[in-house]
């Protein structure tokens, strides 16, 4: 599997208002229902996104380790998924809608994210600072769905492949910041920004 080209597949968007809006939509060669299991499924999602535990029902809450966690919020099997997406102990508004629709075969998968970001966190890392991490978890769910062994999130940034992944990523959430009037200032920092923050230099010995 060719990462950078599973990379260039997405499209990316976002509204940038007083809550801000990412989304990012690609397809998988998948069925709807297996993308659908792979999504929802503890033991699936442990294998190529995080472990998570809970009550993974509606109205259940769940928690990733070492991540979000929150209460699921509408469950519709197999096409509509939303969950609110939480951090510490104050967080503010966040929810992620997962929408899954058949696709020439395949199936269509769209991520929304929304949220209220500190506008000292925005100005830092612009819609990159959460489209990045997204891009690598859905690059991990094609490596699955695809029966392919998951690369170490540790050492990813390390390798020639990773880098060159990360770096588009980082690179094309700077294009869709740009579309939604992001200054061309703000957008070339928040891009430098991010790609330090994924894929910082090795330390030379």
């Amino acid at each position: 599997m060719d990462l950078f080209d599973e990379i260039t597949r997405a499209h990316r968007e976002l509204l940038d208002g007083d809550r801000k809006v990412v989304t990012l939509r690609r397809s998988y060669d998948a069925d709807v229902e297996d993308v659908w299991d792979a999504c929802t499924s503890a033991e699936r999602l442990s294998r190529w996104f995080l472990p998570v535990t809970g009550d993974l029902k509606l109205g259940g809450k769940y928690q990733f380790e070492g991540n979000a966690g929150g209460e699921i919020l509408q469950c519709e099997p197999p096409r509509l998924l939303k969950v609110s997406w939480l951090f510490g102990d104050n967080p503010g508004f966040s929810e992620v809608e997962v929408r899954l629709s058949a696709e020439d075969g395949g199936t269509l998968f769209e991520l929304v994210h929304t949220a209220e970001v500190p506008p000292e966190f925005w100005a830092m890392g612009g819609p990159g600072s959460v489209g990045v991490g997204w891009d690598l978890g859905l690059l991990g769910l094609s490596l699955h769905l695809s029966g392919l062994p998951q690369f170490d999130e540790s050492t990813f940034h390390l390798t020639d492949e990773g880098r060159r992944v990360i770096i588009e990523s980082s690179e094309a959430w700077g294009r869709a910041y740009e579309a939604a009037g992001g200054a061309p200032d703000q957008v070339a920092a928040a891009v430098a920004n991010i790609t330090a923050f994924y894929a910082p230099e090795e330390e030379s010995s």
